[in-house]
C-alpha cells in the first residue's frame, strides 16, 4: 500500500494515522534524509509509534475503510427544512442572547421561522390573486396580514412599508337614502316633446 504523497517544491508531506488512537498527523522531509518522528524506507515514510507500524491506503486519509467519503449532510437536510439551521444556530451564539445554547434550539428556531414564513406567503399569494396580480408586493402582505385574526395580533405593533392601510368607511359618512326615494320607484326620463312648427 503507498503512502499518501503531497508534493511542494522539494519537500515531501506524509500524512500517517497513530495506529491506536487514530490521531492524523503529518511530516516534512526531504527525501533521502532520516527522520525522527518515522523511518524512511527508500522513498516512502512508514510512521512508527510504541513499536507499532502501520501505512495508510492512498486516498483514505486515515479513515477506516478506506472508502470514498460521504457527502455531507446539512442539518436543514436532517431536519427536513429549507431555511438554514446552522446560520441560526451561529447568530444566536453570535448574540450573546444566552451564555450556552443547546442544540435543538436552532432546528426548532428555524422550524418556527419557516412555518410563519408560510403562512404569510399563501395570505399573501392568495391577495395577490384576488387581485388578478402574479407578484406579491408589499400591498398584499398588509392585507394578509391585517385580515388574519392571529397574525394580526402577532404583527399588531408592526408596520409594513408601502403597505397601506385597509379599506374601511365609517357608515356614518355613508350617504342615506331617503325612505321617500327608497319606496318609489325611480321614473325614467320622459322625452319633451316638441312644439309645432309654426308655418
Amino acid at each position: 500500500m503507498p503512502l499518501i504523497h503531497r508534493t511542494h517544491s522539494r519537500f515531501e508531506y506524509e500524512t500517517f494515522v497513530y495506529p491506536q488512537t487514530g490521531c492524523v498527523w503529518s511530516v516534512q522531509c526531504s527525501l533521502g534524509l532520516k527522520v525522527e518522528s518515522g523511518k524512511v524506507f527508500g522513498q516512502q515514510i512508514v510512521a512508527e509509534r510504541n513499536g507499532n507500524w502501520r501505512q495508510i491506503e492512498e486516498g483514505s486519509w486515515g479513515r477506516k475503510g478506506g472508502g470514498p467519503k460521504k457527502k455531507p449532510v446539512s442539518r436543514s437536510v436532517k431536519a427536513g427544512l429549507q431555511f438554514p439551521v446552522g446560520r441560526i444556530g451561529r447568530y444566536l451564539k453570535k448574540g450573546r442572547y444566552s451564555q450556552r445554547v443547546g442544540t435543538g434550539a436552532p432546528v426548532y428556531m428555524a422550524a418556527v421561522l419557516e412555518y410563519l414564513a408560510a403562512e404569510v406567503l399563501e395570505l399573501a399569494g392568495n391577495a395577490a390573486r384576488d387581485n388578478k396580480k402574479n407578484r406579491i408586493i408589499p400591498r398584499h402582505v398588509l392585507l394578509a396580514v391585517r385580515n388574519d385574526e392571529e397574525l394580526g395580533k402577532l404583527l399588531a405593533g408592526v408596520t409594513i412599508a408601502h403597505g397601506g392601510v385597509l379599506p374601511n368607511i365609517n357608515p356614518v359618512l355613508l350617504p342615506k337614502k331617503s325612505e321617500k326615494a327608497a319606496e318609489k320607484p325611480a321614473k325614467s326620463p320622459t322625452k319633451a316633446t316638441k312644439s309645432p312648427k309654426k308655418g
